[in-house]
């Protein structure tokens, strides 16, 4: 059914008739002046049962957050990089347990010969930030930030603990995508005809929404050498740099921009048999491979206990929702995608008002949790 509702400013969308609920959870965070614009969307099976949205996509509230707005997901753009993963572990181009070095060699050096892709994936490499000092921008030049990563020495045994990767992953993923496909992420991503994008042109940043930070910095719990180098060195992100040229650049673990449909349905081969549009996509093996835990334990970089699959978190803590056989990914301010096989459903929530909830941000859970209600 068509969905409007006077408490959501420029609401627009529809819902299934039974996800009312999720209108009522969404229409909430608003009247708490939770969101400043916002869109959640649900796939259940092949089908679009939630797209709804509303607010305002620009700082003075002028312009109304519509169907071609698009939103800044940062780490949960995380998620599609582990879909593109698995699509060419499928094709026989990658091996989970096959060593990140061989299929690129440079990576074999200061003792990272045998860290695998799935120990890459799920934040067990040591290289959850980079300890050299450089410019801010170098993060903008994907060749000297994967020369960087191939030369330096792991800050932990690999294998042996889980500590997560902020930026870094995404450029393991996108150099061993680069490497065994020859296009980019951001290149690979477009084949699927979605609004999801690593790298936006010029007609597409108008799309984006103003992104307002949070009003306080993440609780990232007592800080370690890790979490300070991951997070809170002065060249820890991309800083200093014409926003423009920050929106341009594939940052894939941090800077992807999406819709929230195009989001649910990018990620739905993980829950419904590896298909996509019907059609074998990911073989179902290779689906198997991406989601099983490959290492749980006392993260060394966030303030979490985790379990991490080949580049999702499985939803031990209730971060997305009541589903703890889920999997899900959650982007700095709020964002969050959610992966469930077991309902066949994938979902995605996006937004321009930040909070400072690392993961389980509570409007995300409200969502989900009458998501679940209405199944």
């Amino acid at each position: 059914m068509i969905w409007s509702d006077a408490r959501v400013p420029n609401a627009s969308g529809f819902l299934s008739s039974n996800f009312a609920e999720v209108g009522e959870a969404f229409a909430a965070n608003f009247e708490e002046g939770s969101e400043l614009g916002a869109a959640f969307a649900v796939m259940i099976g092949d089908e679009l049962v939630v797209d709804i949205r509303g607010g305002y996509s620009d700082r003075a509230r002028e312009t109304p957050w519509n169907e071609s707005t698009l939103a800044c997901i940062y780490s949960s753009g995380k998620a599609v990089l582990s879909l593109l993963i698995a699509r060419e572990a499928s094709n026989g181009r990658l091996e989970y347990d096959a060593p990140v070095a061989e299929y690129w060699p440079e990576f074999a050096a200061a003792g990272k010969e045998n860290i695998t892709i799935a120990e890459a994936l799920s934040h067990q490499a040591g290289l959850c930030g980079i300890p050299v000092e450089m410019p801010p921008a170098t993060w903008l030049d994907w060749d000297a930030i994967t020369a960087r990563l191939a030369a330096m020495a792991p800050l932990w045994a690999p294998g042996t603990a889980n500590g997560y990767h902020p930026q870094t992953v995404g450029f393991i993923s996108g150099e061993l995508l680069r490497r065994v496909t020859g296009k980019t992420a951001g290149q690979l991503v477009q084949d699927f005809d979605l609004q999801t994008f690593f790298g936006l042109r010029p007609d597409q940043m108008a799309r984006a929404a103003f992104m307002q930070k949070p009003p306080r910095p993440p609780d990232l719990g007592e800080l370690n050498e890790f979490t300070k180098l991951a997070f809170l060195s002065k060249w820890s992100a991309p800083a200093r740099v014409a926003h423009e040229d920050w929106m341009a650049a594939e940052i894939p673990a941090s800077n992807m921009h999406a819709d929230a449909p195009s989001l649910a349905r990018i990620v739905h081969p993980f829950v419904n048999g590896g298909k996509w549009e019907g059609d074998p996509f990911v073989d179902p093996d290779v689906i198997d491979q991406a989601l099983k835990e490959r290492i749980r334990g006392d993260d060394l970089v966030l303030p979490f206990h985790l379990s991490w699959s080949a580049g999702l978190m499985r939803n031990i803590n209730r971060h997305f929702g009541p589903n703890e056989s889920a999997y899900g990914h959650a982007g700095f301010g709020g964002s969050c995608v959610v992966v469930d096989p077991r309902n066949n459903l994938t979902a995605a929530y996006i937004m321009n008002k930040m909070s400072p909830h690392l993961v389980g941000d509570p409007r995300a859970v409200r969502l989900l949790n009458a998501v679940y209600d209405s199944l």
